[in-house]
């Protein structure tokens, strides 16, 4: 087997030869807004068509059953992409990814806007999903290019995107459907994805990368297979049954195929993810707090809203549309961004981990107080606000941790893996929140509902995820995010050698 520091085989690609674009770090404020913007953008694929969910077997004069695989196909589209996307990044630059991703996000919502067949919309929605890819490569090219002074603030911005753009998906989508046709959303997408396109063709500097080699086909197939597999017994265990042979056969399928993926991905000596690395001790317990953190996030998003839409004759619901418990919900989706600012003087403060502690702390806090407090829309607003602030404080953190415990090299793949752990976590909080408020139902009124304790239970469960999360922060050995950044050419020196790299362009 070839040495993993050999030169690359001569079927191995060039490196990039793609020159930057003219003096793109003297406006580093508009790669930071272009950043931070797009991933915005981005994130809203998340939850766009949840307000219509309920119409969509109508809308697209399909079954219910089929009509879900529209919300399906988006999370299964952004868990294998990326992964992969912060690969390609680290093998031939992060900016063609972030053009390609932008591009496929204009496709999609194309697809979605143009027509009413049930397949070019799955497609449609899959490539919307295929462009959260995005993400992960937005985190590593922050570190990559910006001045040092700027990097914690974008970086807290930037992962505060993945939360705030699903939250404020629901008001803002629901509000549109109700006073448009649907595939206005889809209008509005593309066009915001068409800005997004021009502006990271124009604004974004490309860095030319020393990483070598081929992507790792096989591997990708592979990991496309598990994973998919996985999510989608996951996601639909709900409605077809936790025991049906469906579910239980793809699960069992993707826990098996996972594990083979990983033993040949450890016999390549270009592999799609790196498992050597990521089994490191700071990455891999940041990658599990990462799980449970995104456990957190997704939970207290399924459990909230059902508990403000259900009618107030159950004696537990407040009786909301989905636009009112949207914009309850509106307030902490917003205070994960405007903690960025935060986020990035703890990370300055006290460094990475520690950080990622706190969030993880306070996220155990929204939690718990989401137990003491469920009489009113506006309790259930604050105890959200304070999940909401530990998943920002969470999320700006991750990232940071794993590039300064990474090669400069595997910096994009190793933020795709920390992204696509987040993914599962929410994929598994909206199973299990569902299963536990499904499980206590009573009869009030001639409605059928959940009991208060089942939400009650959620909560609990919500908080001894969080409580997880903070254990495995503890575990991480000291100095992970301050010894590794300064040995490691994924910290500080890498903002060194990406300035000379642009000076001499």
């Amino acid at each position: 087997m070839r040495s993993r520091n050999a030169s690359p085989s001569p079927e191995s690609p060039p490196k990039s030869t793609v020159q930057q674009d003219t003096t793109p770090l003297k406006r580093p404020v508009l790669v930071a807004a272009v950043l931070v913007f797009s991933s915005l953008v981005v994130s809203l694929m998340q939850s766009l068509m949840l307000p219509i969910q309920s119409d969509l077997p109508r809308l697209l004069n399909t079954s219910a059953d089929n009509a879900s695989w529209v919300i399906t196909a988006t999370l299964l589209g952004s868990a294998v992409a990326m992964p992969i996307a912060g690969k390609l990044a680290d093998m031939y630059g992060k900016k063609p990814v972030l053009v390609a991703t932008s591009a496929i996000l204009l496709v999609g919502s194309l697809l979605c806007a143009l027509f009413d067949q049930l397949s070019l919309v799955l497609i449609g929605r899959v490539l919307q999903g295929v462009a959260m890819g995005y993400l992960p490569v937005a985190m590593s090219f922050v570190r990559q290019v910006l001045p040092k002074p700027m990097v914690n603030s974008t970086m807290a911005a930037v992962s505060a995107s993945l939360g705030v753009g699903g939250a404020l998906g629901v008001p803002i989508s629901a509000w549109i459907a109700q006073q448009f046709n649907w595939h206005i959303l889809f209008w509005i997408t593309a066009v915001l994805a068409t800005a997004m396109l021009a502006l990271a063709v124009a604004a974004l500097p490309h860095i030319r990368t020393s990483a070598s080699g081929r992507i790792d086909v096989v591997g990708s197939i592979i990991l496309v297979i598990g994973l998919v597999s996985f999510l989608v017994g996951i996601s639909k265990g709900g409605t077809w049954g936790w025991s049906s042979v469906p579910t239980v056969t793809l699960i069992a399928f993707g826990l098996v195929v996972l594990p083979l993926w990983g033993l040949y991905e450890l016999r390549l000596d270009n592999p799609l993810v790196d498992l050597r690395t990521t089994v490191k001790k700071p990455v891999l317990l940041t990658n599990l707090a990462a799980l449970l953190i995104g456990f957190g996030l997704m939970g207290h998003n399924v459990v909230i809203p059902q508990l403000l839409q259900l009618p107030t004759e159950t004696g537990v619901g407040m009786g909301q549309t989905i636009m009112q418990a949207g914009l309850w919900l509106a307030p902490g989706a917003m205070m994960m961004l405007v903690l960025a600012p935060v986020s990035s003087r703890l990370l300055t403060r006290f460094g990475a981990k520690s950080a990622l502690g706190i969030g993880a702390v306070v996220l155990t806090l929204g939690y718990g107080s989401a137990t003491l407090f469920m009489d009113a829309p506006w309790q259930l607003m604050i105890a959200s606000a304070i999940a909401s602030a530990g998943v920002g404080i969470g999320y700006a953190a991750m990232p940071t941790l794993i590039m300064e415990n990474v090669p400069a090299h595997e910096a994009g793949s190793a933020v795709g893996v920390n992204a696509l752990m987040r993914s599962l976590g929410s994929t598994v909080a909206a199973a299990v929140m569902t299963g536990v408020i499904t499980s206590n139902l009573v009869t009030t009124g001639g409605i059928t509902a959940p009991a208060r304790d089942a939400f009650t239970l959620s909560f609990i469960v919500g908080a001894v995820a969080a409580l997880g999360a903070v254990l495995f922060v503890l575990l991480v050995p000291r100095g992970a995010d301050s010894a590794a950044a300064a040995d490691s050419p994924s910290g500080a020196e890498e903002g060194q050698d990406a300035d000379r790299e642009l000076a001499s362009v």
